[in-house]
């Protein structure tokens, strides 16, 4: 058998790419950042970047995510710190044309953080800004609207922002992963409205408050209220220890 020759085969460049989910004003948003840099100068996309040579890829996404928008990564199963987010590996894009420079395969991933302050650009992006979903998925601006805003983000970016959505749409059905949209202490109320705004749909809310609370493990109560919320003094609660929901949160038709 010959030995393993390195230039036998074509070079390629390994990314990490951003889908970074809040909730604000009751809508989900995904940020988005100005590249500063050919390719797509001036076009919006998802954060992101080069993995380094000496870094694995939980690492690189971490650093870009710290660099671009100021954000800190925890893992899933640990704490959410302060301007904490919730990061995991969403899927790998690898078509050959995907990055007019070279061959490029990008591992994206998936970050969910409670509702932020506006980001701070920085590596190749020159200005950075939260965005509804439906805004940044809109391919073809239609009469009435921002051609900024309408314009397709680049890369093979709308692509992995749809699949992304997709992923937090079905997780918070089976999962506990709601709560990383929440502060580290929130109402049944909030609650609700995160769900409303990553399915984007209406929740009744008394079936909702049933479901949640006697779901077992997914809500401990901390023993205080607030009335942030207007009205009556509402209950707080944390996430419980329960990762996985029975039953589980099913998505409404519609």
């Amino acid at each position: 058998m010959p030995p393993y020759d390195p230039s036998a085969f074509p070079p390629f460049a390994v990314t990490v790419d951003l889908v970074v989910l809040t909730v604000r004003r009751h809508a989900l948003c995904a940020l988005a950042v100005r590249r500063g840099e050919a390719p797509f100068q001036g076009r919006w996309a998802l954060p992101g970047g080069f993995v380094r040579a000496d870094e694995d890829l939980s690492a690189a996404a971490g650093r870009e995510l710290a660099e671009e928008t100021g954000l800190h990564a925890h893992p899933p199963s640990g704490p959410v710190a302060a301007h904490g987010a919730h990061l995991e590996q969403l899927a790998t894009y690898g078509d050959p044309k995907r990055d007019p420079r070279m061959r490029v395969v990008s591992v994206a991933h998936l970050v969910l953080a409670p509702d932020l302050p506006a980001p701070t650009a920085g590596g190749d992006a020159n200005s950075a800004r939260w965005a509804p979903v439906e805004t940044l998925l809109v391919q073809d601006g239609g009469p009435g609207r921002d051609s900024e805003q309408a314009a397709s983000l680049a890369f093979d970016h709308a692509r992995i922002l749809a699949d992304g959505v997709e992923r937090a749409r079905s997780k918070i059905e089976y999962s506990s992963l709601a709560t990383a949209f929440c502060p580290q202490e929130f109402t049944v109320g909030e609650l609700r409205r995160v769900y409303e705004a990553v399915w984007g749909v209406a929740l009744d809310p008394r079936n909702f408050h049933r479901k949640v609370t006697g779901t077992p493990g997914f809500l401990l109560p901390t023993g205080g209220t607030t009335t942030r919320q207007g009205g009556r003094p509402a209950q707080l609660f944390q996430a419980g220890g329960a990762t996985l929901l029975n039953p589980p949160m099913l998505r409404p038709e519609v």
